[in-house]
């Protein structure tokens, strides 16, 4: 028709960048980007003594402020994979990243922060052999997930992986968490073991679905122990130990809709002293002894747990 026109509306979700469709998705977190480029370095996509792109490119890459990146930059600083992390200049990739937690040099780190990088370079080996004491489990279930999305994600691929897991049974007194009063409450105790057998049943389930999407041969186990462990202690592939003491603190919350005062031990806070075969004598005498100790409260004196509340 004469005098008409059309007018060409291009949607948000159509909207092109660069040349590509790209569809809106929720700005990621800084730890989303820090997981990101945990990855790269990893992979030697980011390889040792590279500077990192600005932070302003990757703000623009992650969709994100600058903020969230100086944030992701700074907890990669403090696994020790970026060195010379400002506000100014690119940061660098560290020296020999993959030696973080194994070198003769290398510095106890909580567990939050130490576990899953270790975890996820022991997934690097065709047979992946892990063995944990600990608490709840919580840790380990937490850094089980880097590696998972690894594999998920295509970039590695074990053939088989054997987990073991020995944890307090549900049927002993706790040692912690307890009452400071010391009085018969058994919330403290009711709470840890829906923990404990929460963080078994998504341990398991996860591990063993690599089966079916993956055709990974795998095998999950666990032993309930008399005792409540006072410290917590992971076997990687028969090469490393990470050890780390429970500190139990006194702690004030509310449990079941009423105040209560325990003795408790935060796990994930727990510092990581790392030990490694073949850096030394201690090293490899302490990852030797270790693997003698675990299996013989698995062969021993540890039984089939119940999962159930």
């Amino acid at each position: 028709m004469a005098g008409s026109c059309r007018v060409l509306v291009v949607e948000p979700k159509h909207a092109v960048v660069n040349g590509r469709n790209r569809s809106p998705r929720p700005p990621r977190s800084h730890r989303e980007v820090a997981d990101e480029l945990r990855g790269r370095i990893r992979s030697g996509e980011l390889r040792a003594g590279q500077r990192m792109p600005t932070q302003a490119r990757l703000a623009d890459e992650f969709g994100v402020e600058r903020g969230a990146v100086r944030q992701a930059l700074r907890i990669l600083q403090s696994e020790h994979l970026l060195v010379d992390v400002s506000k100014g200049s690119p940061a660098t990739v560290a020296d020999h990243p993959e030696r973080v937690l194994t070198g003769p040099q290398a510095r106890p780190q909580s567990t939050m922060v130490a576990l899953a990088p270790r975890i996820t370079a022991a997934f690097e080996v065709p047979h992946v052999a892990i063995d944990a004491l600990c608490l709840t489990a919580v840790s380990l279930t937490l850094a089980m997930g880097e590696p998972l999305r690894e594999i998920h994600a295509g970039r590695i691929k074990p053939a088989r992986v054997d987990v073991r897991v020995l944890l307090p049974s549900r049927d002993i007194d706790l040692a912690f968490p307890a009452p400071v009063d010391g009085m018969a409450d058994d919330r403290p105790r009711r709470r840890w073991l829906a923990q404990r057998n929460a963080q078994v049943q998504v341990l398991r389930h996860n591990l063993l679905a690599l089966r079916t999407t993956h055709g990974v041969d795998v095998r999950v186990s666990f032993r309930a122990l008399p005792f409540t462990p006072p410290v917590k202690l992971y076997l990687l592939n028969e090469a490393e130990a990470l050890f780390a003491y429970y500190t139990l603190a006194r702690r004030g919350e509310e449990i079941d809709h009423e105040y209560l005062e325990t003795y408790d031990a935060e796990g994930t806070q727990s510092m990581l002293f790392p030990f490694r075969q073949g850096v030394g004598l201690g090293d490899t005498t302490f990852v030797e002894q270790s693997h003698r100790w675990f299996d013989a409260l698995w062969e021993t004196i540890s039984s089939e747990p119940l999962i159930t509340n």
